[in-house]
């Protein structure tokens, strides 16, 4: 009777009190900066890793004003075909979702956006040459269906999406909650994992829900190699690496064994490659750069006064405007103007300051071989009368006074060199 009693009383705490399962676990990543390859590889590795690990969401924190083109579609396949449910938390206050943010926020099995952000504007632009009526159209039309495709896919404003591409519409967190383009805002993750608890996601491999409430959140990095590679795909670092590299192969040239700066200079060029490949590089840019370095070079070897240098300089600022083509819809890569400033100035007044050095060489004084005894100084070792032996530089030489007759152990001064023997005249107090 007594068992009876116990486990009717099990029963029913059973009944009243809610069954709860083992703390659930969250992947949190962010994404602070420009969408490029890095990023896409970072976003894949995450959603693997966390798929394995049966994490119950991925949230991706991110702070963007957009991206490359390839990039961003690798990142809205790999939402659209998780395994797990993806969360795009715009964040902290004051970062943006622009560009190419949009078609990551929008395909978003969950979005969300802290107070203070802002979202929008992914209209297609050109950053380094205009593109003509056709191409900007045809760019136009390729990215409002794309992002339509992606707004139907999250049953998001499809209106609102098309107008952001085509009118570069951007909106507030409050007017995109409003217009049904996110789906809640967060102060916090706190409170955003608690905005998530209970609600059912499609997933590539069904529907899903998910339990967040007292869930562990994770925080993951990106790995070394991830961080090198978002390093060197900022246009700016490689271009500086390429002139760095080119300058130090040319160095190694004209100074054979100096070694340091071949291995410097072969080291950024393949770095500077390897960022390129990963950047919308403008070929005829490009070849602008090589042009002005070997108008540098050109200008050392010629007696231009500095005109090849100053060629040189206006070729480097029309190449590197030129060398990022940014003519896509999604693309927002360029070089920063005062990095290409600086570099060509730093360029103009280096050469410049080798042509001074070779100049001035040129003009001084020679002072080996025979034009380099006259003038020199040296001591009478016998009586010139007219003739005798002086010693000059530690040499002694035949030598016939011009100045008369000049006492041993006198100083004198050379005036000429003539078949081996030196024209002299004596130096007076």
């Amino acid at each position: 009777m007594k068992n009876l009693r116990l486990a009717a009383l099990l029963v029913f705490l059973t009944s009243i009190i809610p069954f709860s399962s083992p703390a659930q676990m969250v992947v949190s990543i962010k994404i602070d900066g420009t969408i490029n390859p890095a990023a896409a590889e970072f976003l894949h590795a995450s959603l693997t890793k966390a798929t394995e690990r049966g994490a119950e969401c991925l949230i991706l924190h991110l702070n963007t004003p957009g991206g490359l083109l390839k990039s961003t579609r690798v990142m809205v396949t790999d939402i659209l075909e998780s395994r797990i449910p993806v969360v795009v938390y715009v964040a902290p206050p004051g970062a943006q979702s622009a560009s190419a943010g949009v078609f990551i926020t929008l395909a978003a099995h969950f979005a969300s956006m802290a107070p203070g952000t802002n979202i929008g504007a992914a209209h297609p632009v050109t950053l380094q040459g205009g593109m003509d009526t056709t191409m900007m159209e045809k760019a136009t039309n390729d990215a409002a269906a794309f992002v339509r495709t992606i707004a139907e896919k999250r049953h998001r404003n499809v209106a609102w999406a098309e107008e952001a591409v085509r009118k570069s519409l951007s909106i507030t967190e409050t007017e995109a909650l409003r217009t049904g383009v996110i789906d809640t805002i967060s102060r916090n993750v706190d409170s955003l994992l608690l905005s998530l608890d209970g609600r059912t996601f499609e997933t590539s491999i069904g529907t899903k829900t998910i339990h967040t409430r007292g869930a562990t959140v994770e925080q993951w990095e990106m790995g070394f190699t991830e961080r090198l590679l978002d390093i060197l795909s900022d246009p700016n670092i490689a271009y500086i690496l390429m002139l760095l590299g080119m300058y130090g192969l040319i160095f190694e040239l004209y100074n054979p064994g100096a070694i340091l700066p071949g291995v410097v200079g072969g080291i950024c060029l393949i770095l500077a490659f390897y960022s390129m490949h990963t950047l919308p590089i403008n070929y005829a840019g490009l070849a602008l750069i090589l042009f002005s370095i070997i108008l540098f070079i050109a200008d050392l070897k010629v007696a231009s006064h500095g005109l090849l240098s100053v060629g040189g300089v206006i070729s480097l600022v029309l190449g590197s405007l030129m060398l990022i083509r940014s003519d896509s819809a999604l693309e927002f890569v360029q070089l920063s103007f005062s990095v290409i400033l600086t570099c060509a100035a730093l360029s103009l007044i280096f050469f410049m300051f080798l042509v001074g050095l070779g100049v001035k060489a040129l003009r001084s004084k020679p002072t080996t071989g025979q034009e380099g005894l006259v003038g020199e100084m040296g001591e009478a070792l016998t009586l010139l009368n007219p003739t005798g032996r002086v010693r000059v530089h530690g040499e002694q030489w035949n030598a016939v006074s011009l100045s008369g007759t000049i006492p041993q152990d006198a100083k004198v001064r050379v005036v000429k060199l003539d078949n081996l023997t030196l024209s002299v005249e004596e130096v007076r107090p």
